[in-house]
């Protein structure tokens, strides 16, 4: 119907039909209603941006917290079960730096170490992040958490303990109770202890010692052909001349008088030990014919007896204010032949060693009826050829044989053997039992009584150096237990001989080689407990020195103590040309500037007592070990 208005339902249709149709003003609809979506997004994204920095921080000082703990607190931890309080500070301290209070606005840091059972430190590491925009959305806060652990492990390794078994080490040092040997014994053990805790599955620890004094004990390790067939030895054989004298005939007996002779229990040793019995002249009186000397003795000594070649049956006497009278009166005359002994250096067959250890040498007694001395072959050995040398800086290796470490022995070249101490021949013509006398190189005929180096304790034989094995405690335990205390310093026979045992190019490289496809670490330990110190008259790893002149004569431009050192110094270095790690510790004495050098500052230690040597050998053990994160 005309000029009807259109009903209400029907104008609200239309308008929503153009509305549906007009677009004017949509993108302000989509954009309010994204808004929140976008800024949950972009929150979220921010702050877990800022959890991932502080996440990443915070694993970063988990690890070095750890870390540090774990390398202050070494290997020690394997005997003593403890961790100090300074090792977890020092851990906290680290945790602490690196990952600082407030770090990325997080709050209420922690950080918590524990000692594992395998000896590993491990720890955990939270704290609380703030959000920023998250907040907006109900989510205040981002809770952080790590976790870490480290340990030191032992890469395959093999370990040479030089150690000087010199008369001094039978001191006691200041603020100990108990002589160096012993305190020595105890810290080997512990060093052993600790190593093999930080062993890993499948990891090879091998352990030599070589002892060393005025030579070292190598022979068991030695190929027959290694040594020489026949050998120069300095000792003396009867010279008869034809000549008697008349001497008088006394007869002796002695009374006791006062005291005590108190006879100990036996005992077996390698050797008779020495004592430090007194004796003391109480005058001398005449009875008709007889003499009387009164004579007064105390302190110790020992009556020994030859149970086999090796062993002698050991019985301490004390004497206490003992006093005996010495009653004698000539009875008669007699002719005795007037015999001297012919000293000199004698060249001796060797085939006896090719049954025996010993042989028989008529040198005792008298010229005019010599006995025979038995000679033993204990398994020390006289270096082969060299030269004396002058300048160290170029030295020439084709004829200084004793410092080429590799080298290995020609059969038929004598040069480049070595030569068996046979230690009871060693008489040192022409210095006498007096300490007079001059040295003299050629033949001396004489019925002076000259000193000989092996009954005076001038030529010893250290206990039989260890070869490179894996050892048990207890296997280690018995050897540093056995060792023998005596002998002059000579450094320069220890470094040659630890280079040669542990060396993986040399005359045992067949042994030493590495296995399993993995590189093997070698460390040599060398200990003293003195400065070089040797000793003319000794018999040592060169002979009688001013006799056989192979190295050093007593005209030399260098002293004996010199030439020690610097054959000392060149040896060290030969060494380290083999990549072996050289650790040297001066215990009880003063630092000695060649051992320092030749370690270098990082690996010489000074220990003045047994605590300080402890703390050095673990802190070589911890330094020997690869530190590393394990989780």
């Amino acid at each position: 119907m005309a000029g009807v208005a259109p009903s209400i339902p029907a104008q609200a249709s239309r308008f929503m039909s153009r509305l549906a149709r007009d677009t004017r003003g949509n993108v302000i609809m989509i954009v309010a209603g994204s808004v929140f979506p976008l800024l949950a997004l972009i929150g979220s994204g921010i702050d877990m941006g800022r959890a991932y920095l502080a996440e990443t921080r915070l694993q970063q000082a988990c690890d070095a917290g750890t870390l540090a703990a774990r390398k202050r607190l070494g290997t020690q931890v394997a005997v003593t079960d403890t961790v100090p309080a300074e090792v977890a500070d020092t851990g906290q301290r680290f945790f602490n730096i690196n990952f600082r209070d407030n770090a990325y606005g997080s709050e209420n840091r922690r950080f918590a170490m524990v000692l594992e059972q395998d000896h590993a430190i491990s720890a955990t590491a939270s704290a609380d992040l703030p959000t920023t925009i998250m907040g907006a959305f109900g989510v205040d806060s981002i809770q952080l958490a790590v976790s870490c652990e480290a340990q030191i492990d032992m890469p395959n390794t093999d370990v040479m303990m030089v150690l000087d078994t010199t008369g001094s080490m039978l001191m006691t040092n200041l603020g100990d109770t108990r002589p160096r040997i012993d305190a020595l014994r105890d810290t080997v053990v512990s060093f052993h202890t600790q190593m093999e805790a930080s062993k890993a599955p499948g990891t090879r620890i091998r352990y030599g010692f070589l002892p060393y004094s005025t030579n070292v004990n190598v022979g068991h390790l030695l190929q027959g052909d290694w040594l020489v067939d026949e050998w120069s030895y300095n000792y003396r054989v009867a010279a008869p001349t034809g000549k008697t004298e008349t001497v008088p005939v006394y007869e002796t007996n002695w009374v006791h008088v006062g005291g005590t002779r108190v006879s100990g229990t036996s005992y077996y040793d390698a050797s008779c030990p020495g004592g430090d019995k007194t004796w003391e002249d109480l005058g001398t009186a005449t009875n008709g014919d007889w003499e009387i000397r009164t004579s007064r003795e105390n302190g110790s000594a020992y009556s020994c007896r030859e149970v086999d070649s090796d062993t002698v049956e050991v019985t301490p006497i004390v004497y206490t204010d003992y006093v005996v009278e010495r009653h004698q009166r000539q009875t008669g005359t007699e002719k005795r032949k007037l015999d001297r002994w012919r000293y000199h250096s004698f060249v001796t067959d060797l085939s006896f060693l090719d049954s025996s250890n010993s042989t028989q040498v008529p040198m005792g007694g008298v010229a005019s009826a010599p006995t025979n001395v038995t000679v033993r072959y204990r398994g020390c050995v006289e270096e082969r050829s060299t030269y004396e040398i002058t300048n160290y800086d170029a030295v020439d290796l084709d004829r200084a044989l004793d410092l080429d470490l590799d080298l290995a022995p020609d059969p038929d070249d004598p040069d480049t053997q070595w030569r068996p101490m046979l230690n009871e021949l060693s008489y040192v013509r022409e210095i006498r039992t007096n300490g007079r006398g001059q040295f003299t190189p050629g033949a001396v005929v004489s019925d002076a009584p000259f000193i000989n180096a092996w009954w005076w304790g001038f030529g010893p034989c250290p206990s039989p150096a260890q070869p490179l094995a894996e050892l048990t405690t207890s296997q280690v335990q018995a050897y540093v237990d056995d060792l023998d205390v005596q002998g002059s310093t000579y450094h320069d026979i220890g470094m040659i001989w630890g280079g040669r045992l542990l060396s993986p190019t040399g005359l045992f490289s067949a042994t030493n080689a590495n296995i399993g496809g993995r590189a093997t670490q070698r460390h040599m330990i060398y200990l003293t407990d003195g400065q070089t110190a040797p000793l003319d008259i000794s018999y040592g790893a060169y002979g009688i020195e001013p006799l056989d002149r192979r190295r050093w004569r007593p005209q030399s431009q260098m002293s004996l103590t010199e030439t020690v050192e610097e054959r000392f110094s060149f040896a060290c270095a030969e060494v380290k040309k083999r990549n072996i790690q050289v650790w040297v510790i001066s215990f009880g004495t003063e630092a000695n500037p060649a051992m320092e050098k030749c370690a270098g500052t990082s690996r010489y230690f000074v220990a003045d007592d047994a605590v300080q040597l402890e703390a050095t050998f673990s802190e070589i053990a911890g330094r020997m070990g690869e530190l590393r994160i394990v989780n």
